[in-house]
């Protein structure tokens, strides 16, 4: 299967995508890891992450772009993968189809997990003091909010008109969403083999 999962920052995608994964057999591909990776190593294009990671703002997509383009031409993405935060913009939908296409493979499903605002903070802030993140603080949380409302948020409507959406409630317990999610694939697979 070939899936994406979205949801605002502090939803629980990139701890929900690695279970998915597990279960699928498929790799989680997530920008976030990319970017904070070269961050880390201080690479060329991880010197122009920062900078935008650091504002709360996008990486700009043609970074992004190529990342992911070269992350799904890898071999163990051939029987399918995970995308955790990719596409977050209708331009790098596009992209993706465009990736996609050669292959004559298309996103089978997103999940988009949808979290109370109040339940978003709290995650991010906790986040921030557990992992130590500096890219998450209380200014740069409510500018990513912002963003993902003008920005990816028009997403869910083009999956929703292409019949690939399906909503899951990410508030509760990694079990409680785990679950809800299991039992969305469990419906995914059963349509897939019928």
């Amino acid at each position: 299967m070939r899936l994406l999962i979205i949801g605002p920052p502090g939803s629980g995608k990139g701890t929900q995508a690695l279970h998915i994964a597990r279960r699928l057999a498929v790799p989680a591909i997530s920008t976030g890891d990319i970017f904070r990776a070269n961050v880390a190593a201080e690479t060329p294009m991880g010197r122009i992450a920062r900078e935008y990671m650091e504002a709360g703002e996008y990486v700009p997509d043609q970074v992004t772009n190529t990342m992911v383009r070269d992350r799904l031409s890898e071999s163990d993405c051939a029987s399918g993968f995970l995308l955790d935060g990719y596409p977050r913009t209708l331009q790098q939908v596009a992209e993706l189809e465009t990736v996609l296409a050669p292959s004559d493979s298309a996103l089978d499903a997103v999940i988009e997990l949808a979290v109370d605002q109040d339940v978003l903070i709290e995650r991010l802030l906790l986040r921030a003091r557990s992992q130590g993140r500096a890219d998450d603080t209380a200014e740069v949380i409510s500018r990513r909010q912002e963003l993902y409302t003008a920005q990816t948020a028009p997403l869910t409507r083009h999956y929703a008109d292409l019949g690939l959406l399906h909503l899951v409630d990410g508030n509760g317990s990694v079990e409680d969403v785990a679950a809800r999610i299991a039992l969305t694939l469990d419906q995914l697979l059963a349509r897939t083999t019928s």
